[in-house]
């Protein structure tokens, strides 16, 4: 069984959705507007999804900013295109700068309910946090966040007794119970030491290949 991260991409350093409440509690982020763009409203966005696509048929976004004490508004796209590894919107009713100002440093949402459907083998990553991490049958710790970076498996943000940096990897995992909220996994030996998981993901591409063999 190969598991894979996907849609809900967090940026370095944001926590990802509350698993049990919050503003952030039944929608997911898609993108995030870091600047204008043009003189007519649009904004520029980074990606955090991995299905860029489907913003050719979602017509209801909502925004959300930190300032707006959970106060979501709701939006209509009236097109958008992808540029440079990103995407550019431009929302009904948002026709100058300066209204295209009050978007920024939104999050672009969607309720969880209309998240694009997955095939098997695959998890969201909000929905792993709050989720519990076993190796072994012993427990490490929850699931905090996931750090996405060079290396060939994100990384689970795990607090317990301290924090742990654990690769996501097909390798290393055992069960998936999303509805306990539960992550049963085999790690090797040592990985949970400090520099652990840099010298595992060195190890994956040959693990990888195992599994597919």
């Amino acid at each position: 069984m190969v598991l894979i991260l996907t849609e809900d991409k967090r940026q370095p350093g944001a926590a990802p959705p509350p698993p049990d409440g919050g503003s952030q509690a039944g929608f997911v982020a898609i993108a995030k507007v870091t600047k204008t763009q043009g003189r007519k409203g649009e904004v520029a966005a980074v990606l955090l999804t991995d299905f860029p696509e489907r913003f050719a048929t979602r017509k209801r976004l909502f925004a959300l900013n930190d300032a707006w004490r959970d106060q979501r508004r709701e939006l209509e796209l009236e097109h958008h295109w992808l540029h440079k590894g990103g995407v550019v919107l431009k929302f009904l009713g948002v026709d100058s700068i300066s209204q295209a100002e009050e978007l920024l440093g939104c999050e672009i949402q969607v309720p969880l309910a209309e998240r694009a459907a997955l095939p098997d083998g695959s998890v969201y990553v909000s929905d792993l946090a709050g989720c519990t991490v076993f190796d072994s049958g012993r427990e490490i710790g929850r699931i905090e966040n996931v750090q996405f970076g060079s290396g060939e498996a994100p990384l689970l943000i795990v607090k317990g007794d301290k924090e742990y940096l654990v690769p996501f990897a097909a390798a290393y995992i055992e069960n998936v119970d999303l509805k306990r909220k539960r992550l049963d996994m085999k790690l090797p030996a040592g990985l949970l030491e400090v520099d652990a998981p840099l010298k595992a993901e060195g190890k994956l591409d040959e693990k990888k290949r195992q599994i597919k063999d």
